[in-house]
């Protein structure tokens, strides 16, 4: 099994690239799309804002290696916080910017609906809209840790794996297909964050 973790200059590649470690994977920390062929998993982390995300994923080289590992390939990706938004058709941080449209929606900023902090930091649970094989063994109301600003408004309700209470209530995973979305840090959430690990690398 040799995981792939996409560096594009945004994320904490370290401690997801430990994480998924220490869950028993091969891992593989790469700035060459080409790489992607021979990926059993995909990694896409991201910390910071939508525009410059997409401007350095598009100046390496790599939304044509992401299509071909996901339509052709059929490989299981995983974005994890940035890296799940970047999944969407577009985004609004820094300006309208077009993502990757592998899962349909747009990400937009939080909406305080009772004087919530924004940005959202801390523990926050995910409460489970589709019996998920990501989510397997984790129980319903499990805690994750958030860090973010932004919010992703998916087009397909059937798509939406789990929401959490803040802000009214945001999005909190998705799947399309063999894509999967995290807005949470799993690296970050001690055991429910390493069983979802597993259960990604088992897919």
């Amino acid at each position: 099994m040799s995981v792939v973790i996409i560096d594009y200059g945004m994320g904490n590649l370290g401690s997801v690239a430990r994480a998924l470690e220490e869950c028993g994977a091969d891992v593989v920390i790469s700035d060459r799309p080409e790489d992607l062929h021979s990926a059993s998993h995909i990694i896409l982390p991201g910390v910071g804002a939508f525009t410059e995300g997409m401007s350095n994923i598009y100046s390496g080289g790599w939304v044509p290696a992401i299509e071909i590992a996901v339509k052709q390939d059929n490989i299981p990706v995983l974005g994890i916080c940035l890296g799940m938004q970047l999944l969407a058709d577009v985004g609004y941080e820094g300006g309208e910017t077009k993502g990757l449209g592998l899962v349909k929606g747009q990400v937009r900023l939080l909406t305080s609906t009772s004087q919530e902090r924004i940005p959202h930091v801390g523990w926050n649970e995910i409460s489970k809209r589709t019996d998920s094989p990501l989510f397997a063994s984790i129980p319903d109301r499990s805690d994750f840790y958030f860090v973010h600003s932004y919010h992703f408004e998916v087009n397909d309700q059937s798509q939406v794996e789990t929401v959490t209470p803040y802000c009214g209530s945001f999005v909190s995973s998705v799947r399309a297909g063999n894509v999967y979305g995290v807005q949470f840090h799993p690296e970050k959430s001690q055991r429910s964050g390493f069983q979802l690990l597993r259960n990604f690398l088992s897919l």
